[in-house]
């Protein structure tokens, strides 16, 4: 009952790579019916792993864990896409696909940290510094943790959960040693991947010692009012806030983020259609890689809605969702904006 709300049929026009379509070639698979070969391993890697099916079933049935499963049994007979066994090299190497080494590991040590990522820290370094002050803002002299580190969440849904088992673990050792006793994350990816992913996917927990918050909510709740200024485009006086990948996975940050937003930017602040609970993701799951086509059609169907509704300005806090939408952005005669940049410079708006 979610086919209302699956953003690859919508892009893409096309029943097989609906979640009803992805799960009936699992189906006849399994019955004998259909073998796998290029096409159905492309209908099984079509599935965006962004928990929109999820959020909108009526009997909560977990599609995008049962095809990462899927996806675990085509990796281990060899016969997923070529470019999954790249990524895994990759992942190896360097802990994220996409630097070519792994940084140095933090040294610093406090009862707060921050966890950057590898999104962050490859795609977009300015929210993660952004970040940081915003917290010393608030009294909270966070260490950057876990630079350059994937939170599994692509292994994972590549198909490769032991090796996203390692590489939590891993980031479990690197918040100990920092003697953090709060992790702050970035996005809503970050919280799906160890709140719910760790439990329901890997067979692990977060650990019992150590809190895990989400940066927006911990910033709405310290939010007062106060003047704003303009921060991108004086020009632009049409905003519009962008539900990032994963955010239907996080519905309690719907309020927090807009409070944020409007606390940052000038100007009129719209809605988009395809917005909070209906949010679909841009192509910045494991699409981007394994099925790009969809992954770019899902990307300028956000901006497309941003157009339509007349905004000038975008504004999202999600260092991977702002990457797929600064490709595509200028084409489309829009600007798009950090949220935490823009918070960096309305610091005033913090008690």
């Amino acid at each position: 009952m979610c086919r209302h709300v699956a953003p690859v049929g919508h892009v893409m026009a096309n029943e097989a790579v609906t979640p009803h379509g992805i799960a009936l070639v699992v189906a006849s698979q399994r019955r004998g019916l259909v073998q796998w070969d290029k096409e159905s391993v492309r209908v099984v890697y079509a599935e965006p792993d962004s928990g929109n099916c999820r959020a909108h079933c009526v009997t909560d049935q977990p599609l995008p864990a049962a095809v990462a499963a899927v996806r675990t049994d085509l990796v281990d007979k060899g016969l997923a896409p070529d470019v999954v066994y790249e990524l895994r090299s990759r992942l190896i190497r360097s802990k994220s696909v996409f630097g070519s080494q792994l940084p140095e590991p933090a040294t610093a040590q406090g009862d707060v940290a921050l966890y950057v990522g590898d999104e962050a820290y490859y795609l977009r370094p300015t929210a993660a510094r952004s970040a940081l002050k915003l917290l010393d803002a608030l009294g909270m002299d966070a260490v950057p943790v876990g630079a350059g580190r994937a939170n599994g969440f692509l292994a994972c849904s590549l198909g490769m959960p032991d090796l996203a088992r390692e590489h939590v673990l891993e980031l479990f050792d690197a918040f100990h040693a920092s003697g953090a006793r709060k992790v702050v994350v970035l996005s809503p990816g970050d919280m799906f991947a160890f709140r719910q992913m760790l439990p329901e996917r890997l067979g692990l927990a977060w650990p019992e010692d150590i809190e895990l918050v989400d940066l927006a909510v911990l910033l709405a709740t310290r939010l007062k009012d106060a003047t704003r200024q303009p921060i991108a485009s004086p020009d632009a006086s049409v905003y519009a806030y962008v539900d990032p990948t994963h955010a239907v996975r996080a519905p309690e940050r719907f309020d927090a983020v807009r409070s944020l937003a409007r606390a940052a930017m000038p100007g009129q602040c719209i809605e988009l259609f395809w917005r909070r609970e209906r949010a679909h993701p841009v192509g910045s799951t494991a699409l981007q890689f394994t099925r790009p086509d969809i992954a770019d059609r899902l990307t300028r169907a956000r901006l497309e809605d941003a157009r339509s509704r007349g905004a000038d300005l975008l504004v999202c806090e999600d260092p991977g969702t702002l990457y797929q939408l600064n490709r595509f952005a200028k084409g489309l005669g829009l600007v798009v904006v950090g949220l935490w940049e823009a918070l960096e410079n309305s610091l005033d708006s913090f008690d």
